[in-house]
């Protein structure tokens, strides 16, 4: 795809939003179950607690949108935490919120596509053995679907999206309608108890703060709306903010729904099936929806089935929210020279595939490191979120502030600096509960990583920087070699050293010299037979090597010339072009090592003589001069 194409695939709201909301929709597959797993803990009378601590969660994402939807009107260009906390906050603290992003857009790949194969395997057991080879496989599949360009994934993604939102509200509308009839839903573990005591005073309260943590993940991705603002068709940030605000609408009316909905049918659920009292034996353990759906549909039904294959499919889908923020945000810093610049160029399909490559490369190690063990990574989530969410949300109250004091405090200013400093304080407090909550259990890997990578970051930009002083022109300009010295490498006369001597003359240097490293003597003077015989008119000179070594005594004839120190060395190394990666092993590798030396000598030039091999002519291009007049215009 052409550059100027890329207004087409720019995403209507209707795309945009299983684009870049999956992430959020699709964690209330889990974040219910997240959020018993830990209550489970404290016994039955911790249970009661679940609808409670869902109230907390909605509360807390009806305040993010809020806070993030000032954020998309004041950054039409895309105001993530790193381009906030850039402009507001200075460069380590948009360092820092870039790290944590970046470690989180990663963990929303492995965590989601792990709890879709969990949720898969567990419909069909017999695959269970295979569940790292299944998310590995997911992961390739995503990648490739997003390296085919954002639109045409967004349209693939829509479906299941859609799908999931449809037999999730289905599942529970009837679910409802089942209670108020007197008929309410009972789920196959209602009978089961815990072998858990009930816990009582601080040690309750130190679970339900663990369990709210637990549940947070309900709040991943809320970020990629806010970050993918130029990837919506215009008017851009109203369009964001619309599909920010149907995202937060549709995941609160989820979360509330699926917790009241597990509490009243009596869902019982550990991270261990031994941990619960009563199960029959070789009891396997569903995960909440699947016992929701169960219960409400009826085992193996067709709605059952609905239900369980849309989660599946929206949990493998949600890691496409990170497949489209992770790209961006490493753009971002790129451009800023804080990554790599590869990581800032469009591929051919006019997406940022390097940054798409690079995030399912390390998406997938974690998966195999992990076992593909959705409670093992769900630990080290959430942490690096809200890191980014508190950075973001004092970033614009500092814009806010700012603004205010070039043009004074009017109403709007008002009302958006509460907004957002009632998020900055809300989310900063959320923050010290899952350190404190998480920490022992995976997060510290997090508090690790992103100091780390934050390290790395800038020791790039001082990189570049420096790379930058270096090719700074000089005052003074570009002084003109007095000489032009040419050496021609060769090893034997054959076309390839031919066509190098006649490039070499061509180009008219001051002196032109063949030089031969003697490493076998039958060779060398076969050389020389064959060079009388054709009467070539370059001086051939003969470089003794009795320990056989190629690169030393080249290096050491260069060093022995006499020459001014105005003048310029030109060598000229043959080189073969073979068609097949396999010829590449057996051809060049002395060439390859004498230019990795040569580089490094001050007033030396490499010049590679390239000669096509019979196996490249199918690669070869038209030559030189002999295309249409399209390229230049």
């Amino acid at each position: 795809m052409r550059s100027d194409q890329l207004g087409e695939t720019e995403l209507p709201k209707r795309l945009a939003l299983p684009v870049f909301c999956s992430d959020p929709i699709s964690s209330n597959a889990y974040a219910t179950q997240e959020i018993l797993l830990v209550l489970a803990l404290g016994g039955a009378t911790a249970v009661t607690f679940t609808p409670v601590i869902a109230l907390f969660v909605v509360t807390l994402l009806a305040i993010v949108t809020l806070s993030y939807r000032q954020t998309i009107h004041a950054y039409p260009d895309g105001g993530g935490a790193y381009a906030v906390s850039k402009e507001n906050l200075g460069r380590r603290a948009s360092l820092v919120a870039a790290g944590a992003l970046l470690t989180d857009y990663v963990l929303t790949v492995a965590v989601s596509i792990a709890a879709g194969v969990d949720n898969f395997t567990s419909a069909f057991p017999a695959l269970l053995p295979y569940t790292v080879p299944l998310c590995l496989g997911l992961i390739a599949g995503v990648t490739l679907m997003n390296l085919r360009g954002v639109k045409e994934s967004g349209t693939v993604f829509a479906i299941p999206t859609y799908g999931f939102l449809v037999s999730v509200f289905v599942m529970l509308a009837v679910g409802a309608a089942q209670s108020w009839s007197g008929a309410a839903p009972v789920a196959e573990s209602a009978g089961f108890g815990y072998h858990a005591s009930d816990l009582t005073g601080i040690a309750l309260v130190a679970l339900l703060f663990r369990s709210f943590a637990s549940g947070c993940t309900a709040l991943t991705g809320v970020e990629a709306v806010s970050n993918g603002v130029p990837a919506f068709r215009t008017p851009k940030s109203r369009n964001a903010a619309f599909t920010l605000m149907a995202m937060s609408g549709l995941a609160i009316s989820m979360m509330l729904g699926i917790s009241l909905l597990a509490t009243t049918s009596g869902i019982h659920i550990a991270e261990h099936a031994d941990e619960l009292t009563g199960t029959p034996e070789g009891y396997v353990q569903r995960t909440v929806l699947a016992q929701l759906s169960a219960a409400v549909f009826g085992n193996n039904s067709v709605g059952f089935y609905a239900v369980q294959l849309s989660t599946t499919m929206i949990l493998i889908l949600a890691a496409n929210t990170a497949f489209n923020g992770f790209p961006i945000l490493a753009s971002q810093l790129a451009a800023d020279r804080f990554l790599p610049k590869q990581l800032r160029r469009r591929g051919d399909r006019l997406v940022f595939s390097n940054g798409i490559v690079m995030l399912s490369t390390v998406a997938a190690l974690l998966v195999y490191v992990f076992d593909g063990s959705v409670s093992r990574l769900i630990q080290l989530y959430i942490l690096g979120v809200f890191v980014s969410f508190t950075l973001s949300q004092t970033g614009m109250v500092v814009h806010w502030w700012r603004e205010a004091r070039d043009g004074g405090w009017r109403p709007r200013l008002v009302s958006s600096t509460v907004v957002n400093l009632v998020g900055a304080t809300v989310t900063a407090l959320v923050l010290v509960i899952v350190l404190l909550t998480k920490f022992t259990h995976g997060a510290w890997m997090v508090v690790v990583a992103v100091p780390v990578l934050v390290l790395i970051m800038l020791n790039i930009r001082r990189h570049y920087d420096r790379v930058s002083r270096d090719l700074r022109p000089r005052a003074t300009g570009i002084t003109l070699p007095s000489r032009v010295h040419a050496i021609v490498l060769v090893s034997q006369l054959n076309e390839p050293t031919l066509k190098a001597l006649a490039i070499a003359r061509a180009n008219r240097p001051s002196t032109i010299t063949a030089l031969r490293v003697d490493t076998d003597h039958e060779r060398t003077r076969k050389l020389l037979d064959d060079w009388e015989g054709r009467d070539i008119p370059v001086r051939l000179v003969m470089v003794a090597s009795p320990f056989r070594e190629l690169i030393n005594p080249i290096v050491d004839y260069l060093m022995s010339l006499q020459i001014g120190p105005r003048d310029v060395v030109e060598v000229f190394v043959p080189e073969y072009v073979v068609g097949h990666w396999w010829e590449q092993i057996l051809h060049n590798q002395s060439a390859l090592r004498l230019k990795s030396r040569l580089l490094f000598m001050p007033g030396v030039i490499v010049t590679s003589v390239p000669f096509q091999l019979a196996s490249a002519e199918p690669l070869s291009l038209p030559r030189v001069g002999s295309g249409s007049d399209d390229v230049a215009r």
